[in-house]
């Protein structure tokens, strides 16, 4: 960076220098009183010394907000960012990281955190301890397991978990009621599911019971044998206000929130009412959006090719 910046730009607010080739970023840019983004993508910072020495006590550190270093190099979150008690929005995608540092939680003002593409294999509890944390990007990495200490990001709208190791999720997940996008594709978890449900349809006593129920074909005890009636009592109906269809035991998973892929969305854990299961639901975690099938196709074939076109791309 040319040396002077700050005397020739004073009033400087938002400065883009990807791609540029850097190797460091200068001291010049620590006496920036007013500049508040900062995007120094797909360049060669990451080695010691890429970062200005002082960073979160100058100008610069009380006035940034946004800073974008995706596409660099370096192995581990930088400490001097650590320092930046302002910042809003921090991206390192495509980076080298191996870990995500205990001390993130001191940027108690973050509301956007993009860490895809990198080697993280896990998540570190003091994660939940940033209260604003609104979106937060963790795909494409190595990460086995959520700590359920993530249910405390009341704050949470949108997390993204495709492309990583995992087999299950925490239960307490569900508490995040604010979450409106989870994305799980390309995991082992996605992965299984979709293969249950492809090779383990609904057995023809429950589409024989859901076809009485939603059609309401009449009968009295004295047409059914006694274990028969007492299954058609158990039915639930969908709580997908669109779908109208009932479900017994065969569809019920512990999976609420659903996966999404461009308009797509589908109910995890009622997957298999009907056909119209994949209509808009007023509930965000019950809720789906897909293209309209033909009442008269068989809804386990249905909404296997629906779930596989959604969660595996």
């Amino acid at each position: 960076l040319p040396a002077g910046l700050a005397q020739w730009f004073p009033a400087l607010e938002v400065l883009d220098v990807s791609g540029t080739g850097l190797a460091e970023l200068g001291a010049e840019l620590l006496a920036l009183p007013r500049l508040h983004t900062l995007l120094a993508k797909n360049n060669r910072l990451g080695a010691p010394g890429s970062l200005p020495k002082g960073l979160g006590r100058a100008p610069l550190g009380r006035s940034l907000r946004v800073l974008n270093l995706s596409g660099n190099r370096f192995a581990e979150l930088p400490p001097a960012l650590l320092a930046l008690r302002g910042l809003r929005s921090l991206s390192l995608g495509g980076n080298r990281l191996h870990g995500i540092p205990p001390d993130i939680q001191e940027l108690r003002s973050l509301e956007f955190l993009y860490l895809g593409g990198n080697f993280i294999t896990s998540i570190p509890p003091e994660l939940a301890n940033l209260p604003s944390l609104s979106y937060l990007v963790l795909c494409d990495n190595k990460i086995q397991s959520i700590p359920p200490q993530l249910a405390q990001l009341h704050s949470l709208r949108s997390l993204s978990l495709h492309n990583n190791l995992l087999t299950y999720l925490p239960r307490e997940i569900l508490n995040l009621v604010h979450l409106e996008e989870l994305s799980l594709r390309g995991n082992p978890l996605v992965v299984r599911f979709v293969r249950d449900l492809t090779y383990n349809p609904p057995s023809l006593q429950e589409l024989a019971g859901r076809t009485i129920k939603t059609r309401n074909v009449p009968y009295a005890p004295s047409d059914l044998p006694e274990n028969l009636v007492r299954y058609l009592s158990l039915a639930s109906n969908c709580p997908n206000p669109k779908c109208g269809g009932v479900y017994f035991d065969s569809c019920v998973r512990q999976i609420k929130f659903v996966d999404f892929c461009g308009k797509y969305r589908i109910p995890l854990m009622h997957y298999l009412c009907s056909p119209e299961c994949s209509s808009p639901c007023s509930s965000a975690s019950q809720s789906s959006t897909s293209q309209s099938e033909s009442d008269s196709e068989d809804e386990a074939s249905v909404a296997a090719r629906r779930m596989q076109k959604v969660l595996l791309g």
